[in-house]
């Protein structure tokens, strides 16, 4: 079994201007920070330009990042929300729904209804989520969306366990109630389609 090259030997060897280095921990972590920097702010536009600036800053200066308080996956997740968070500070306000570009589709049922309902479920979705405040938001993105463990969460908010968990929860709570009304009615067309 060949053994992998751990992301800090690939960051030494990068930051020593071996460009295959980096363009593997480009290629391991790019989708990931790009996905969570594209559900905080929206834009893709704005996701590429964080996802840009997180590996730029990398590279220019590996001696910020410190094996020993987290992962370089945790690293970058930090660099991206700490970016995000400086672009809600600069706008001073939250981008409208209707500016978002569309997220990459969920394969959808085959049938012309189905295919509309997941459409305006998808968006109903999307929408809530944008709604929520920026701390909320980013704990449900990277819990949900991302797949991090409470604890990876924490480290990169800069945070404890718990705080996360509060977080999720009103998150959750707020999502719960929002989609509530949308969620029942699609039921109800679901139950009457299978009838």
């Amino acid at each position: 079994m060949p053994d992998r090259t751990t992301d800090e030997l690939l960051l030494k060897r990068a930051g020593a201007g071996d460009q295959a280095a980096f363009v593997e921990l480009y290629e391991r972590h790019r989708t990931g920070v790009f996905g969570f920097a594209y559900r905080m702010l929206g834009s893709t536009e704005m996701a590429e330009d964080i996802t840009h600036d997180c590996f730029l800053s990398l590279i220019r200066r590996p001696e910020n990042f410190d094996p020993s308080r987290g992962s370089l996956k945790a690293y970058l997740y930090s660099a991206a929300r700490n970016l995000s968070l400086k672009h809600f500070r600069d706008t001073a306000r939250e981008t409208a729904v209707e500016e978002f570009g569309d997220e990459p589709s969920i394969p959808v049922r085959e049938q012309p209804l189905s295919r509309l309902l997941d459409g305006e479920l998808s968006l109903k979705v999307r929408e809530a989520v944008f709604s929520l405040p920026p701390l909320q938001r980013e704990a449900l993105v990277l819990f949900e969306y991302e797949g991090l463990a409470l604890s990876e969460i924490a480290s990169i908010l800069g945070t404890d366990v718990g705080a996360v968990k509060a977080r999720l929860h009103r998150a959750r709570e707020r999502l719960r109630i929002t989609l509530s009304p949308y969620l029942n009615s699609s039921r109800e067309i679901v139950t009457l389609e299978q009838a």
